[in-house]
Parts: structure tokens; sequence; C-alpha cells
């Protein structure tokens, strides 16, 4: 009789705590908050091995068709902030509403 070698324990990934009190499905994966009094959407934002959640856009508000006045003046007023990248929430506002 051979003796009995121990099972591999079997890796559990844990969700990030982040990810449940923001209601997202995962990282970078932007979702509507209507229930939120001020902003619109939510993100947890990950770059590299930074996290961060990001609450953007005003709620009621929607963005304009690519191309219109409005649209080119967010995009301008905002530039150097959405050139931050991922963890900026103008990036998020571009990428989602505008």
């Amino acid at each position: 009789m051979q003796p009995r070698l121990p099972r591999k324990a079997k890796r559990v990934a844990t969700k990030d705590s982040r990810l449940t009190r923001a209601g997202v499905s995962g990282y970078n994966k932007p979702k509507r908050t209507p229930d939120h009094p001020t902003k619109s959407h939510v993100v947890v934002a990950k770059d590299g091995d930074q996290v961060k959640t990001i609450r953007f856009g005003q709620q009621g508000v929607s963005g304009s068709p690519e191309g219109t006045a409005r649209n080119k003046s967010f995009k301008a007023r905002h530039a150097d902030n959405i050139a931050k990248g991922k963890m900026s929430a103008a990036y998020w506002a571009d990428k989602v509403k505008w």
C-alpha cells in the first residue's frame, strides 16, 4: 500500500472588495449608477498594480454626438485630464459619455 499524498490546495481567486462595493463585473468596466445622487457612472480602474474607484459624469446629462460643438468643447476643455489615461474621471467620461 502506497502512502497517500496530500492533495494540492486549490487556489481560490478572491474578488476585490472594491469591485463588489462598486457593483461592477471587473476592472475597467464602467457601469451606470442611476441611484447615485450626483454621478452617473462608476468604474474600478486598474493600471498596472494601481487600483482606484472612480465616479464620473453628471447625473441626468447625456453627451453629444461626435463632431457637434458641445462635443468638441468638452474634449478641448478636458484634453489635459483625458490624456492622463485610465486613472482619471475625464478619460472615462470621454470614453463612455462623449
